[in-house]
């Protein structure tokens, strides 16, 4: 399904689904958001760095992924049409990122703040910073 659903996106706009093109999806495909240097990484001995910024710059283009920002620099995964619709929270310690529990009272309460304005939304991103577990328990 997922590939039927990246093919259909990538055809629309006039693009096939390549070697490098699936690659890149398949390495994103059930992770968590990863820095272009562990998806490059990643990739070494399949495709070349340049192919996988050159793809990754495509898919966000196209709306197949999505650059979460973290300070000044950035992750990728992919977006909701493909992993359905949710929020982050953020290790400032360790660096890793975690899916927000899915919550309809958070969605309701964006929809109701925007709907007070004039605005007119396409899409929102909601990151919790703070320390995971795991740095909670390092810490003490």
């Amino acid at each position: 399904m997922h590939y039927e659903t990246l093919k259909s996106l990538l055809k629309k706009e006039g693009y096939s689904l390549t070697k490098p093109r699936k690659l890149v999806f398949d390495l994103l495909l059930n992770q968590e958001p990863q820095s272009m240097q562990v998806l490059t990484q990643r990739a070494i001995g399949k495709i070349d760095r340049a192919t996988v910024y050159r793809t990754v710059e495509l898919f966000e283009r196209l709306g197949i992924v999505r650059r979460l920002n973290v300070g000044w620099k950035y992750k990728i995964e992919l977006s909701d049409i493909f992993t359905g619709h949710h929020h982050h929270m953020y290790c400032t310690n360790c660096g890793r990122m975690f899916d927000l529990p899915d919550s309809p009272m958070l969605e309701t309460m964006i929809d109701s703040v925007v709907a007070k304005t004039e605005f007119s939304p396409r899409g929102h991103q909601l990151e919790i910073y703070g320390l995971c577990a795991s740095c909670q328990r390092l810490a003490i």
